[in-house]
């Protein structure tokens, strides 16, 4: 939110208008909130932790699109070229919440939404990590507002490379609202 505070201050006022002042967020209040569930869904799509996902094996000969794949082939997913396909979002590369949200602003969530991969193998916790990223960043945004120190004009946030994408180290300010 240090790099987008318009965002910010949009999900903050989302916030403010939707739940009451001293009442904690819930996740039914979710349904009201779609700016913030939007926000929350492409801050996962945009800065995505895991590229690849589980290796799969190959039950029997397949053809996917043009490419045969014969059986015993190892296939390793690739959950970024879903979350970041030109041909799904908008503008893939840009962080931009409108990617779930439709015409009238009601939360919307695409098929190619995958950050926790898809079929029998997807993460097990997607439900509990969906709860839990909705209520704690929810709550934090209706108790503080998030800044980068001063002097400090702005943060990278391109990943860093590993068994994860990680993020780059930084400081960051929360006010008290």
């Amino acid at each position: 939110m240090v790099a987008y505070p318009d965002v910010q201050a949009k999900v903050q006022k989302e916030i403010d208008a939707a739940v009451p002042p001293c009442q904690r967020i819930c996740y039914e209040d979710r349904k009201n909130l779609p700016y913030t569930n939007a926000v929350i869904h492409e801050v996962q799509r945009f800065s995505n932790i895991i590229s690849i996902g589980v290796p799969r094996l190959c039950v029997k000969d397949t053809m996917i699109r043009q490419f045969p794949i014969k059986r015993g082939t190892i296939v390793f997913p690739s959950i970024a070229s879903a979350l970041k396909d030109p041909n799904e979002w908008e503008a893939p590369e840009q962080f931009n919440p409108s990617h779930f949200l439709d015409k009238e602003g009601n939360f919307t969530c695409p098929e190619a939404f995958i950050p926790f991969s898809i079929g029998h193998r997807m993460c097990l916790g997607d439900h509990l990590a969906r709860t839990e990223l909705f209520l704690f960043f929810s709550n934090l945004l209706q108790a503080f507002t998030f800044r980068l120190p001063e002097g400090v004009k702005d943060i990278n946030l391109e990943p860093i490379l590993g068994g994860t994408l990680q993020p780059h180290y930084f400081e960051i300010c929360a006010e008290p609202r």
